[in-house]
């Protein structure tokens, strides 16, 4: 097991490394949202994602490559990375998120602390990816500078981010997911095209996240909403890459 350090320690390292002084109360209050109320309950998923591993097998190999992901939470994405030889490291700013993934992946070097300020050395990884995180993170291109900075030169990149294209956002139907309720910036696929190329990366291709095409997220949450999310699911699939939800964007360092 790679080395590890306390992760109350790291997180009060991180939370004053690379942000001023005055930005320190804000992360504390994001890390509270996601201890108490996001990841209140979290623990390791007992059964790996038959969409995630489709991702993972489309953006392999994987044997011996260093990866690690950015707002990791419980591991799924590791834990698939890790299935196919991968060497996992992961960070999420919640204690809670942090204390599952090492049940779930015992083997894996991880952190609890922002993304701003990873506690990594520079050129370490082989393949970065922050699934659904970017949008919530404080300072979106200090985090991505990080993620640039701890990439080796011929690295690759997984971003999953949200669209401010997306129709229902659009027309007022969807005001966001629950982490809206501390922070959620959605952007453009242009706009995010243009924080990616300002942080040093260049997008290589883009595709469609599909997630919802499943039987799992049709039918989640309160009966009266699953005709409207499977007419999501099923129009996804025909709407162009502008009016997606969310957008994988594959990047190397420019």
């Amino acid at each position: 097991m790679p080395s590890d350090i306390d992760v109350r320690g790291v997180d009060e390292k991180s939370a004053n490394c690379g942000m001023r002084q005055s930005e320190t109360a804000e992360p504390t209050a994001v890390r509270d949202f996601y201890d108490r109320v996001y990841h209140a309950k979290a623990a390791p998923t007992a059964s790996i994602s038959k969409h995630l591993r489709r991702i993972a097998l489309r953006v392999g190999p994987w044997q011996g490559k260093h990866v690690l992901d950015v707002g990791c939470g419980v591991g799924d994405w590791l834990k698939i990375g890790a299935s196919l030889g991968a060497i996992p490291a992961g960070v999420d700013i919640s204690h809670m998120a942090i204390d599952a993934c090492r049940r779930s992946l015992p083997q894996a070097e991880l952190y609890c602390g922002p993304a701003e300020a990873l506690p990594f050395r520079n050129g370490q990884f082989d393949f970065i990816s922050c699934l659904g995180s970017i949008e919530h993170f404080l300072n979106p291109e200090s985090a991505l500078r990080e993620m640039v900075r701890v990439a080796k030169r011929d690295a690759l990149f997984l971003l999953l981010v949200p669209n401010a294209d997306f129709p229902p956002r659009r027309l007022g139907l969807y005001s966001g997911t629950e982490q809206a309720a501390v922070k959620e910036e959605v952007l453009t696929l242009e706009a995010w095209n243009q924080l990616f190329e300002s942080a040093g990366l260049r997008v290589q291709t883009r595709w469609k996240d599909l997630h919802v095409l499943s039987t799992s997220w049709i039918f989640r949450g309160p009966g009266y909403l699953w005709p409207l999310r499977l007419a999501q699911a099923l129009a996804l699939p025909l709407w162009p890459l502008r009016w997606q939800y969310q957008v994988y964007h594959l990047c190397k360092l420019r």
